[in-house]
């Protein structure tokens, strides 16, 4: 018989703890930069280095929340190095370039990555590339918690997003509000997020409605 999800003070103490984030960057200013606007933001940056191949070991060893990793690097690209993590679902990954061409934005899609940033950047750009890339890859792990298969998860996403669609076009929530209230009531009710969504397809479930202002 399944229990309710654990609630105990570890487990709460774990889900308080600040992100951990490696960092893949060839060029020191750059690293020493990032290092120290995502540590002011709160974020802890366990591990840093000039090299792809040093960041797919990092990544390993420290189990991180998210990789930012730049495509230029010695050992091994950036790219390369994206598959590796991202094709483990180690952690989410943030893509640096100093370019902007589409092609190497859709490499980096195809790679894995959940967000990319073209250098230079400010900070008021960074921080919310880093909680998209991070937003995107918690999904994806839930969905992979819920599916078996490859074709299961894939049919599990595409109802999954139906729902939030409809959630967000019929209730006036986000993306991510849509998400989490078909995840939560998914939990509540010891069914998974697939069954969640076809009832709200159907018309059966639907969040309460906003108070007015």
């Amino acid at each position: 018989m399944r229990g309710l999800p654990c609630t105990t003070p570890e487990r709460k103490a774990r889900s308080t703890l600040p992100t951990r984030v490696v960092i893949a960057e060839d060029e020191a200013i750059i690293r020493l930069d990032l290092k120290e606007t995502l540590e002011e933001e709160g974020y802890d940056v366990v591990g840093e280095t000039g090299r792809g191949d040093e960041a797919v070991d990092l990544v390993k060893e420290h189990q991180p929340d998210i990789a930012i990793l730049d495509i230029k690097m010695p050992g091994l690209d950036g790219l390369s190095a994206a598959r590796e993590i991202a094709g483990e679902r180690r952690a989410a990954v943030l893509i640096l370039t100093a370019f902007s061409q589409r092609d190497l934005i859709e490499q980096a899609r195809d790679a894995g990555a959940l967000a990319y940033l073209v250098k230079p950047f400010q900070r008021s750009e960074l921080i919310p590339a880093v909680e998209v890339a991070l937003g995107v890859f918690k999904e994806m792990k839930a969905l992979h918690e819920q599916a078996a298969s490859l074709e299961e998860q894939l049919e599990t996403r595409k109802i999954v997003d139906r729902a939030k669609g409809q959630i967000m076009d019929a209730h006036g929530l986000s993306e991510h509000e849509a998400f989490g209230f078909i995840q939560k009531r998914a939990m509540q009710e010891r069914q998974t997020m697939k069954a969640v969504a076809e009832r709200v397809i159907a018309g059966q479930l639907a969040p309460e409605p906003k108070p007015s202002a």
